[in-house]
């Protein structure tokens, strides 16, 4: 799933190809699917980037502007782990390079943003906190983008890839 662009122009692309349902069909059939950046974000129920519109819902909650007074955030964070995950373990202690403004976080309107039983990891923008990255079944996805992250981010695609 793409890993730049805005969260409705990126539905608006996947919806004209079909890619909406490609998707849903995938997750379904326990195929694996790889969402980076805002191709993570377009995973939850809803992005509020440009007046907003529904994601693909895999992911229940709202994907927000991030409480900073400096966006984009873009730069090396760690991760906050709550546990270790078969996909995220080799993260722990790494730094991975993140470029967005909008953001899901732990809650939305009072609910879990994620699904019960979700491998969550977090990262942190001043002190707003938000899911850097999920495992949910054979859908893995990102806010960071590995692909920049040395050498941490390939050796999270390599797992992602033998997995």
């Amino acid at each position: 799933m793409p890993g730049v662009g805005s969260f409705d122009v990126c539905m608006r692309g996947i919806k004209s190809l079909g890619g909406d349902e490609l998707i849903a069909s995938f997750a379904d059939d326990q195929k694996p699917v790889l969402g980076i950046c805002v191709g993570h974000q377009v995973l939850f129920s809803e992005g509020v980037e440009n007046s907003g519109c529904p994601g693909l819902g895999l992911y229940p909650g709202v994907v927000e502007k991030l409480d900073a007074t400096r966006l984009p955030h873009v730069g090396w964070n760690d991760l906050l782990f709550e546990s270790s995950s078969e996909m995220f373990g080799c993260l722990e202690g790494q730094k991975c390079y993140f470029v967005h403004s909008f953001a899901a976080h732990r809650y939305s309107n009072g609910a879990l943003s994620t699904p019960v039983g979700a491998e969550v990891i977090y990262a942190c923008h001043g002190d707003d906190e938000f899911i850097a990255g999920v495992q949910y079944g054979t859908v893995t996805s990102t806010q960071f983008h590995p692909e920049k992250s040395g050498q941490a981010g390939a050796t999270l695609l390599k797992n992602w890839v033998i997995r």
